[in-house]
């Protein structure tokens, strides 16, 4: 898969997991704490991560096949989607298709198909637990005992306060954590030169120093491209809560008008009835029904 045109567009979480030259090495570290194994050929590990085609629908996305095993990772720095099942389902069934050839899935012989496993890691600023499972069957309209089709995401709070076991058992992993906090913390001080003081902070406190040495320039145009993005959907949520408000409002206001207007409308005709007016007519001047009327 050609990754020339995704490269600007890449998180510096993607980077260190699936483009550095040591991300086999990184992500190998990562499996092996996500599954207590030993594993060190990075012979073993085939990206298979999909184009830019995915951006919007699927952010920092990171995929190996691996050990029989598709590993779907991806981070989330802004809150969780509820629909990550039913976006982990579109993008496996798309990597499968990447796997095979059409004319494979028609033969009369099985076709083993390795086991897909997704992971999110959350490193955002919200209250979230350490761990957390979402599943595709808790979408569903109707609950059944046994889905007929079953997804299921881990989602791991990376942040270092909720001290999750694979931070532990994976340095670069817990190294990222702090270096995000570290963004963070110098992005809210100094807007203007945050992310570069962040970078030279964690080189000095060997946080992902010999990554951040090798790539400060690369790691900077990420960080901006990265928190522009997680601006923007900021400010869409902040705008989809504002129009909801503001419909809010107004259908409120529509709803209050005509319950006045009825009401009006009773009382006229309630008036009209009392001094013997025909009720055909008033149906007609009021625009309620004969049986409305009556029941006055």
């Amino acid at each position: 898969m050609s990754t020339s045109n995704r490269k600007y567009k890449d998180s510096v979480f993607v980077d260190l997991f699936s483009e550095d030259e040591k991300a086999k090495e990184n992500f190998l570290s990562l499996y092996n704490a996500l599954h207590n194994t030993a594993l060190s050929d990075k012979e073993q590990l085939k990206s298979i991560r999909l184009d830019q085609i995915l951006y919007m629908t699927f952010y920092n996305d990171v995929s190996y096949l691996v050990d029989n095993k598709i590993i779907v990772l991806a981070e989330h720095q802004s809150t969780i989607n509820p629909n990550m099942p039913l976006r982990c389902l579109e993008y496996v069934t798309r990597l499968y298709e990447t796997l095979f050839e059409s004319k494979e899935k028609y033969s009369r012989k099985l076709l083993y198909i390795p086991i897909p496993e997704f992971y999110v890691f959350y490193n955002g600023e919200e209250t979230f637990p350490c761990d957390k499972t979402l599943k595709l069957s808790d979408a569903f309209i109707e609950k059944t005992e046994e889905p007929n089709l079953e997804l299921i995401v881990k989602v791991i709070n990376i942040n270092h306060q909720k001290c999750h076991p694979v931070l532990k058992n994976c340095k670069t992993m817990y190294e990222y954590t702090i270096f995000v906090e570290t963004v963070r913390k110098w992005k809210k001080t100094d807007p203007q030169n945050g992310f570069q003081k962040a970078i030279e902070e964690c080189i000095a406190n060997n946080i992902l120093r010999d990554y951040l040495k090798r790539k400060t320039k690369e790691v900077l145009n990420m960080l901006l491209v990265e928190y522009d993005y997680e601006t923007d959907i900021a400010v869409q949520r902040a705008e989809e809560r504002e129009i909801a408000f503001a419909e809010g409002i107004e259908q409120g206001i529509e709803q209050g008008i005509e319950q006045g207007s009825y009401q009006k409308a009773l009382e006229t005709a309630a008036a009209f009835k009392r001094l013997g007016f025909d009720i055909a007519k008033i149906a007609e001047g009021t625009g309620l029904s004969l049986k409305e009327i009556e029941a006055l």
